[in-house]
């Protein structure tokens, strides 16, 4: 059975954190900023964990 190919435009949107974990970008904050809130923007910075459910399916496409 040949190797599961990792899926190259998942490597650079998602990292894997030690606990093994799937990190991710918030969504929301590439453009029309303008009319979104100082606050909702300040809290759109940051990185935020992939859902439990959708863990297992991420690190399989990420070849781990």
């Amino acid at each position: 059975m040949p190797k599961m190919k990792t899926r190259r435009g998942l490597k650079g949107r998602f990292r894997l954190t030690a606990s093994g974990k799937v990190k991710r970008q918030s969504s929301h904050f590439i453009h029309i900023l303008t009319k979104k809130s100082s606050k909702r923007k300040r809290q759109l910075r940051g990185t935020t964990l992939v859902s439990a459910a959708d863990t297992p399916r991420m690190r399989r496409m990420l070849g781990h």
